[in-house]
């Protein structure tokens, strides 16, 4: 009986198929998975804000795009996975609020989507669709054995990538 694993908000799992894996509510936020095209195990991570060594509390690294992305690969390696194989697909990163004069400083979204890439980038790992930016919020669903990132936002057709 297959079921669909959920991913909350700052945080992360692994998905065996039949399963598959999702995340609600994507603003700035950024929903990521990696997988190996040669499995039908994968992970999601709904990361929350770039970077950690600007805040106090960093107690859980699922929410922040420089720890969160590395203990995913690391708990897919403990899966047995490779993370020479691994490839990613993106959604997120949205720009949801707009205050004039504000600059980029509030566009937390762009900022996760930039930090996320940087650290795919670092660890070798191609990022294969992605579909971030807007100002409109997403809910995302992976598939692990068709390899299709579902994306659903209100007032828009759904669409795979």
């Amino acid at each position: 009986m297959e079921k669909v694993i959920r991913v909350g908000m700052a945080d992360l799992n692994i998905c065996k198929a039949p399963d598959r894996i999702t995340t609600l509510g994507l603003g700035s936020c950024i929903g990521l998975v990696l997988f190996d095209v040669n499995s039908t195990t994968c992970g999601m991570v709904h990361v929350m804000l770039p970077d950690s060594s600007i805040m106090r509390n960093t107690s859980n690294p699922a929410k922040f795009a420089d720890t969160g992305v590395k203990l995913l690969v690391e708990q897919l390696e403990r899966e047995g996975l490779r993370r020479s194989k691994l490839c990613a697909k993106m959604a997120g990163g949205a720009k949801m609020f707009s205050i004039r004069g504000s600059g980029d400083v509030l566009n937390i979204g762009e900022r996760n989507a930039e930090a996320v890439k940087n650290i795919l980038d670092e660890m070798r790992i191609p990022i294969i669709a992605s579909d971030c930016g807007g100002t409109y919020g997403r809910t995302i669903e992976f598939d692990p054995v068709t390899y299709r990132l579902l994306i659903r936002s209100i007032g828009k057709a759904d669409k795979y990538i």
